[in-house]
């Protein structure tokens, strides 16, 4: 429909009119044979009248659903959603009505800011960019090399486990520095009082080694041109490098690191020394959210229908964002119509920008003259912190202690670790550990199957439920592919799903990175300009082989982390 005269055609198009620019896909024999009906059921005299009763059942179909997710709010919860503006928003309301749990605001600038200054979101990086299975699952198991497992773990609603520890609500201070390294180390894991350090660490290079695949205490970092190895230049081939800010994990020594206190203890423990202490900010904590959160994973695990678990796990994953929302992105945004108000906003001091609608309407932006710093983010810190600490703690002692260095992490994204293994059989191997394994996914008949762990939060879970794994080629962060028996799962961030699953194969990423050329692919989107709708075609890379985050090395298969003693 890209004209208005096709309003007034009086047939249904033929079945090739109905292909979506967005998708590039059409429809079945079975949905135009749906659409013959309803065209003679209505007795519809033209397009127009077609598309009116289209979007009629459309908004009464999703009228239906919203209703709906209002009664399951004011059932579980007491709330009515059509009073607050996001589910975020809501999923917060819910944990303090709940709860009842009272949080201290910062009064003190220099705690916000210390806290502020050591937020850091979840972990992805490509370690290891490719990797070929050999095992008695795979049809064609050589049984003359080497026997190799890829898996393809996933925590179980992972931030919903580090809302269950024990979190910040009040008593903030700053205590001395003058503390030992066995007052540190003697800090209860189930402490009334937290701490957040300052610290100085160094990464022994006898560590390096070991801690490659995975290295602790994450930093923010700009990686500059002169830190890429000479293989990761050749990959440009003469792209322009604009260095950018990303959350790296590296082996270099840390300045001015700011962490909680159980992480500190976990890489004290696994061997990073502390040379110096700046600063200690002393709190209450409690596991105040853990009743919310297991109430939401409970229900989730007796929910009968879709809809209904992916509701509660929006109520779960949604609040944490909100103990991090960051007041400094919001705008000050002004629509006028009067020419004389928007001369005056313009000229003043707050002025930022303006755009233009039309010859009547102007929208100009402001910078805030005030900012209230009223948000709890001390809570997300700490629940980012944790988090990081879950996925360590399953890489070095479980992993790592189990297979040592026949265990090679390929890639992490946030809440899930894929791992090559060299061992007999990677699942007699989970047998032996079911308490941290979650195999409800697992078919019936699988001798792994169990339904003791079914959504435990903390468990993890073989993402292709027992499928073997062939091969694992990964590009960067957020782009790769797996090929198993159920397919292929293909990431490619930036790159609509549409397109992934349509135009990108496997074999792909396998020529992109043998060739280290860039590709290419066609998308359609909706674009919003000036408040108006429409749809752009957008040509834009889609697959390319070059990764800052690590150290790519010239057989382009292994890396290594930036700092490693080898660089």
């Amino acid at each position: 429909m890209d004209s208005h005269q096709k309003f007034e055609e009086e047939r249904l198009p033929s079945i090739d009119s109905f292909e979506s620019t967005l998708t590039g896909s059409g429809i079945s024999d079975e949905d135009y044979r749906h659409a013959q009906t309803v065209w003679h059921y209505f007795n519809l005299k033209n397009m127009g009248e077609y598309h009116d009763l289209y979007v009629k059942c459309d908004v009464l179909q999703l009228a239906d659903v919203f209703e709906n997710f209002r009664k399951l709010c004011q059932h579980y919860y007491g709330l009515d959603c059509v009073h607050l503006f996001t589910a975020p928003g809501l999923a917060w309301q819910s944990s303090l009505k709940m709860t009842d749990q009272p949080l201290e605001l910062f009064t003190d600038i220099n705690m916000h800011m210390f806290v502020e200054k050591g937020i850091r979101e979840g972990i992805s990086v490509i370690t290891k960019r490719f990797s070929q299975a050999n095992n008695k699952y795979l049809p064609n198991f050589d049984a003359s090399k080497s026997i190799k497992h890829i898996i393809y773990l996933d925590c179980n609603n992972l931030y919903g486990a580090s809302m269950v520890e024990s979190l910040p609500h009040g008593g903030f201070e700053w205590i001395s520095t003058d503390v030992t390294l066995d007052w540190i180390q003697s800090i209860p894991q189930d402490s009334s009082e937290g701490y957040i350090f300052e610290v100085d660490l160094k990464y022994p290079e006898e560590l390096h080694d070991l801690h490659n695949d995975y290295p602790l205490a994450p930093e923010k970092m700009d990686i500059k041109f002169e830190d890429l190895s000479e293989f990761s230049k050749a990959v440009l081939n003469g792209m322009k490098y604009t260095p950018s800010t990303k959350l790296v994990p590296n082996l270099k020594d840390k300045r001015n690191y700011i962490t909680y206190y159980k992480n500190l203890q976990f890489y004290l423990k696994h061997g990073l020394k502390l040379e110096k202490v700046h600063k200690i900010l002393n709190f209450q904590q409690n596991p105040w959210l853990k009743k919310y959160i297991m109430f939401n994973t409970v229900q989730r695990k007796n929910s009968k229908s879709a809809f209904e678990k992916d509701f509660f796990k929006l109520m779960n994953n949604s609040v944490y964002g909100k103990t991090m929302e960051n007041i400094r992105n919001r705008v000050d945004v002004q629509l006028v119509n009067d020419e004389k108000k928007a001369q005056k906003l313009v000229a003043a001091p707050t002025f930022k920008r303006f755009k233009t609608f039309d010859n009547e309407l102007v929208g100009v932006e402001r910078v805030k003259k005030c900012l209230t710093l009223d948000k709890p983010i001390y809570v997300g810190f700490v629940i980012l912190e944790i988090s990081k600490l879950i996925m360590y703690n399953f890489h070095y002692n479980v992993m790592k202690k189990e297979y040592g260095d026949k265990a090679k992490l390929l890639f992490t994204d946030t809440d899930s670790l894929t791992y090559e293994v060299e061992t007999e059989d990677i699942y007699e191997d989970m047998s032996r550990h079911m308490d941290i394994y979650d195999t409800s996914d697992y078919p019936r008949d699988h001798f792994l199957f169990s339904e003791s762990n079914k959504k435990k939060i903390e468990c993890f879970k073989d993402e292709l439920h027992s499928k073997p794994i062939f091969e694992f080629i990964g590009l960067r962060p957020k782009m790769y592919s797996i090929k198993s028996e159920r397919g292929e799962k293909k990431t490619a961030k930036g790159v609509a799903r549409s397109v992934v699953e349509r135009n990108i194969r496997h074999e792909d990423y396998r020529r992109c990175r043998e060739v280290l050329k860039s590709t290419r692919e066609i998308q359609h989107r909706i674009q919003s300009e000036n408040h108006k709708l429409k749809t752009v075609k957008v040509n834009k890379i889609a697959l390319c082989a070059f990764d800052d985050k690590r150290y790519l090395l010239d057989d382009n298969v292994h890396t290594l982390a930036h700092g490693h003693y080898k660089i």
